[in-house]
């Protein structure tokens, strides 16, 4: 009985767009990257609705209102280009879109203060800046001086903050007003109890996602915000609920679905009579803030998303530098456009947590907001109770990485703790970063190991001194 020999196979190569993203060098897979990019979207596709509620609500110098036809077209367009941009030149799965708490920086700081276009032509200084930074390394090396420890602190801190985000965005968790004269500054539900639809609908999604993951079940996330969606979708209309039970979001049926975009503020920008109008000191505050807040909150949604992704390498990102470079045209382009600074979305670990692994995910996110330009009616009817649970969810997996801080190490210990409780605590990113790096040197300083501070981190614990006395140091030179 002859044996036949077998004949080995070649194995396939990759096709050009598997070899451009290095889609299985990452360890992922096509269809991973197409569900993690559409999970990114649905999870921040609020952002159309929520940026021009902030910017809309509120008046420049001459009173001038911006009008939600123009918000939301500026929201979406920006959103997709630049996502995509980061897709395609930084090859991660980040998400870009107006920054939630620059943006109120803007509407409510800065704009009372000059005109819109001025306004929007210190977000355009501000992006050119961090470009600059980025292009000249010192932006990459600032973020590499900063010790590993505290960058996993900031991964932590980030996690329990969009934890929180998800939380009090479903009505999970309520604010108590000042006036109830209590020391207790949250509450479970309204009143200390869970009541309503609505976040019977976040428990419902929650509950689902985690069966689903439990069983290992592909895009349990994406399935559970859609289940959770039609539920709401269904019981807003069978139960007539009163529209402010939900939020930002209304889960009802547009009327229309194809509605024309209005590019009218895109290119309405004055880059330097904001220094006239309200002053070279605070107009130059201004910037300082702008730039400070961009500069940090984007470092650290970027290095927490990564090290998910698991893109970190000897403690630093793949590709860091084109993703700065990015993010800094992403800040120029929001004032360009009249959204507001654009930056990496925390969201975007959602995608992430569903296996996207490249910048694939980012272009499908991409041209998902490029969509909403003309279906902008469907991009409202996803409520923040259906897709807040899988924040919760990427907070809890972002929690891990608390094992890899060096507890025993006293030099590590209080600045680690506050960088992970300030960051939710004033719902800031930049502030527990401050926070942190602040005391890490104080206690360097304390035990005389100056050298190990570095004069980056030295640098910066001065600048972030000033950024929290920002109030006093603003009066000492306007007097």
């Amino acid at each position: 009985m002859t044996q036949r020999s077998e004949t080995s196979r070649p194995t396939a190569r990759p096709g050009a767009v598997d070899r451009f993203f290095a889609i299985t060098e990452r360890g992922s897979t096509l269809t991973r990257e197409l569900r993690g990019g559409l999970t990114t979207f649905v999870a921040m596709a609020y952002i159309v609705m929520l940026n021009p509620l902030i910017l809309g609500s509120s008046a420049d110098a001459t009173g001038a209102q911006l009008t939600s036809a123009q918000l939301t077209t500026a929201t979406a367009a920006t959103a997709g280009v630049m996502t995509v941009l980061m897709g395609v030149v930084g090859n991660a799965p980040l998400a870009m879109a107006a920054g939630l708490g620059i943006n109120a920086v803007v509407a409510y700081t800065i704009a009372p203060a000059m005109t819109w276009a001025q306004a929007f032509g210190l977000v355009v200084l501000e992006g050119v800046v961090i470009v600059v930074l980025a292009v000249s390394g010192l932006r990459e090396r600032i973020i590499n001086a900063i010790p590993d420890a505290l960058k996993t602190a900031l991964t932590v801190g980030i996690g329990l903050y969009i934890a929180l985000i998800g939380l009090v965005s479903a009505g999970f968790v309520t604010r108590v007003p000042d006036a109830a004269g209590t020391t207790v500054p949250v509450q479970l539900g309204d009143g200390g109890h869970l009541s309503g639809v609505p976040v019977a609908v976040f428990c419902l999604s929650l509950l689902l996602m985690l069966v689903l993951m439990a069983r290992r079940v592909p895009g349990a996330m994406l399935i559970g915000i859609a289940v959770s969606t039609g539920v709401a979708v269904l019981a807003h209309a069978a139960l007539d609920l009163a529209p402010q039970g939900w939020g930002t979001v209304v889960p009802e049926l547009p009327e229309r679905i194809v509605g024309s975009p209005d590019v009218s503020l895109f290119g309405q920008v004055d880059l330097f009579g904001g220094f006239a109008s309200a002053g070279g000191i605070a107009a130059a505050v201004f910037l300082f803030t702008l730039v400070l807040s961009g500069f940090f909150d984007a470092m650290g949604t970027i290095t927490s998303v990564s090290s998910e992704a698991g893109l970190v390498r000897d403690g630093k990102v793949l590709g860091m530098g084109r993703i700065l470079a990015v993010d800094g045209v992403a800040a120029a382009a929001g004032g360009l456009s009249g959204s507001s600074p654009n930056t990496v979305f925390l969201e975007s670990a959602t995608g992430v947590a569903e296996g996207a692994r490249t910048g694939l995910a980012s272009v499908v996110t991409g041209l998902l907001f490029c969509a909403t330009l003309l279906f902008t009616p469907l991009a409202a009817i996803v409520p923040a109770q259906a897709a807040a649970p899988a924040l919760v969810l990427v907070g809890a997996m972002m929690m891990a990485q608390a094992r890899h801080i060096p507890w025993s190490d006293p030099d590590y210990v209080v600045p680690a703790f506050l960088t992970i409780a300030v960051i939710p605590f004033t719902y800031m990113i930049t502030n527990g970063i401050g926070a942190g790096i602040i005391a890490f040197a104080v206690i360097k300083l304390a035990r005389g190991r100056v050298r190990e501070i570095g004069w980056f981190v030295g640098v910066l614990a001065v600048i972030f001194t000033a950024y929290f006395g920002i109030e006093a140091v603003e009066a000492v030179l306007g007097g």
